[in-house]
C-alpha cells in the first residue's frame, strides 16, 4: 500500500501564492507517477499536474504558467507551486500515485490518493 499525505493549503488573496506539499510512504517503489488533482462540490475531480518518476510533465491548459509540479525522489514528496492564484483555483487539492511512467491527468488512473488539502482564493 502507498500512504498519501498532502500539506500547504489554505487562504490568500487573488494573485497570491501556496505550495503544496505531497508526501508517500509505504510500497514507494510502486510509483512511476505522481499527480495533483482537484475538485469543488457539485463539479467532477480534475487532473492539475502530474510528474513521472523520470521527470515528464503534464498541466492542465486552466493551470499552465501559473502552476509548477517538482519532485525529490529523495523524500518522495511531490510539490506543487502556485502563483498568480485566481478565485477559481479554489478547491479541495488532493495529490495521487499510480504506476506507469505517463504522467496522465484522469483521476481513474489513478489507485492511491491523499486526503486533500483545501485552498481557497478570495478576490
Amino acid at each position: 500500500q502507498v500512504q498519501l499525505v498532502e500539506s500547504g493549503g489554505g487562504s490568500v488573496q487573488a494573485g497570491g501564492s501556496l505550495r503544496l506539499s505531497c508526501a508517500a510512504s509505504g510500497y514507494t517503489y510502486s510509483i512511476a507517477s505522481m499527480g495533483w488533482f482537484r475538485q469543488t462540490p457539485g463539479k467532477e475531480r480534475e487532473g492539475v499536474a502530474a510528474i513521472s518518476a523520470d521527470g515528464s510533465t503534464n498541466y492542465a491548459d486552466s493551470v499552465k504558467g501559473r502552476f509548477t509540479i517538482s519532485q525529490d525522489n529523495a523524500k518522495n514528496t511531490v510539490y506543487l507551486q502556485m502563483h498568480n492564484l485566481k478565485p477559481e483555483d479554489t478547491a479541495m487539492y488532493s495529490c495521487a500515485a499510480k504506476g506507469g511512467y505517463y504522467p496522465g491527468l484522469r483521476p481513474y488512473d489513478y489507485p492511491y490518493w491523499g486526503q486533500g488539502t483545501q485552498v481557497t482564493v478570495s478576490s
